[in-house]
């Protein structure tokens, strides 16, 4: 990983190519591409469910996994979180780290795949995976890694589409099989771990940028007792 969670570098510090990325070239290969097909793939707002689900948590140290081109992090720092934003895709972190220059807003930027990124154990009180593209591995070390992350009493907040873990493989390389999903980081919580929301519900979608034909989320919300 970078040294972003260490020495708290400034928004202003922009990803570069040669900034250290941990994880695998291809999966930050194909996630570049996406990025450079289009001058905006998200919406540019934050997601419904993070905002409805943190809303009402008082801020502290968040880790947005998967953070795009930027908007639920800048979401997050303007309601007083100390935002630490993790992504795979320099084209993505680039957009987002001039988001964050352009309204004045301080992020720490982490260009790493999770797995791969060592960040301090039980050291945020929020960990927010909004839809995320994480590798399902023989070890599930996305998802120790998304459980490891969170602080005794903090959160781990896990929302993805609706339906997409039961789609068949299509033409487009597609495979369930090869991702998390909430279900699989469900199945891993212990007595250590309270369950706060565990459902499919509407998906609060903001318009425009891809995936916005999604109708529902599956939302899981975990308190980490100890």
């Amino acid at each position: 990983m970078t040294d972003d969670i260490a020495t708290g570098s400034p928004a202003s510090d922009a990803p570069t190519p040669s900034d250290g990325y941990v994880g695998d070239p291809a999966v930050r290969e194909e996630w570049d591409s996406r990025y450079a097909d289009r001058q905006q793939l998200w919406s540019g707002r934050p997601n419904g469910a993070l905002v409805a689900e943190a809303a009402g948590l008082t801020p502290g140290r968040v880790l947005d996994v998967g953070c795009g081109e930027g908007a639920d992090a800048l979401w997050l720092a303007r309601g007083g979180w100390d935002v630490t934003a993790l992504e795979v895709s320099s084209v993505a972190l680039e957009r987002a780290a001039g988001h964050a220059r352009d309204a004045g807003l301080a992020v720490r930027w982490v260009h790493a795949e999770l797995a791969h990124a060592a960040l301090p154990p039980g050291s945020f009180d929020l960990v927010s995976a909004q839809y995320p593209a994480l590798l399902r591995t023989p070890d599930a070390a996305a998802e120790r890694a998304l459980l490891a992350a969170v602080a005794p009493g903090g959160v781990l907040l896990l929302v993805h589409h609706a339906g997409m873990d039961t789609q068949q493989p299509n033409d487009s390389g597609f495979d369930p099989a090869d991702y998390v999903w909430p279900r699989m980081v469900a199945a891993r919580l212990d007595g250590d771990w309270q369950v706060e929301v565990d459902e499919q519900r509407p998906r609060l979608a903001p318009e425009g940028g891809a995936g916005a034909h999604h109708t529902d989320d599956l939302v899981l919300r975990a308190r980490r007792l100890r």
